[in-house]
C-alpha cells in the first residue's frame, strides 16, 4: 500500500537526515490524515490507495500552481523548494500512462460503450476515471476524450 511506503520513507528520511525529503513526506502524511478525518474514518478505508493517489495528485497540482506564481513574482528560490516537493511526491504516485496508452484506453472504452459523439463524453469519462483514474491527469484526459468524440 502507498500509505505504508510513505511511512517507511519518513523513517528512512529521518535516519538519513534528509530534511527536505522528510518535510515533503510529512506534508503528504498530514494531507492523508486530514482526508481520513474528513471521511470520518478512524482507520484507513479498504481502497486506501485510490484515496491516497487523489490526495497526492491534488498536492502536485497545488505545488505546480505555486511554482508558476513564484516564477511570475520573481521568487525562484521558493519555486525551487516547491519543485523539490513535487519531485518527492511524484515518487509515490503510480506511473502515468503515455499519450499513446491514453488514446488506446479511450478508444477501447469508446468502442465498448458505443460512444459516438460529445454527448457520450460523461459515460466515457466515468469509465476512464474508474479504470485509469490513478494513472491519468483527468484534465488532460478530458481534452483527449473530447477530441476522440468530436
Amino acid at each position: 500500500m502507498i500509505r505504508d511506503t510513505i511511512q517507511a520513507a519518513q523513517i528512512a528520511a529521518m535516519k538519513a537526515g534528509d530534511k527536505a525529503r522528510l518535510g515533503a513526506v510529512r506534508l503528504m502524511l498530514s494531507a492523508i490524515k486530514n482526508r481520513d478525518i474528513e471521511a470520518r474514518t478512524g482507520k484507513a478505508p479498504a481502497d486506501d490507495d485510490t484515496m491516497i493517489v487523489e490526495v497526492l495528485q491534488k498536492m502536485v497540482k497545488q505545488r505546480r500552481e505555486s511554482i508558476d506564481m513564484y516564477v511570475k513574482g520573481g521568487r525562484q528560490e521558493l519555486a525551487d523548494v516547491e519543485a523539490a516537493e513535487v519531485a518527492v511526491i511524484e515518487d509515490f504516485l503510480p506511473q502515468v500512462l503515455s499519450e499513446e496508452e491514453t488514446r488506446a484506453a479511450i478508444e477501447a472504452i469508446k468502442v465498448e460503450t458505443g460512444a459516438a459523439s460529445v454527448k457520450d463524453m460523461g459515460r466515457v469519462m466515468a469509465l476512464l476515471k474508474e479504470r485509469h483514474g490513478s494513472q491519468l491527469d483527468m484534465s488532460k484526459a478530458s481534452a483527449a476524450v473530447k477530441a476522440a468524440l468530436a
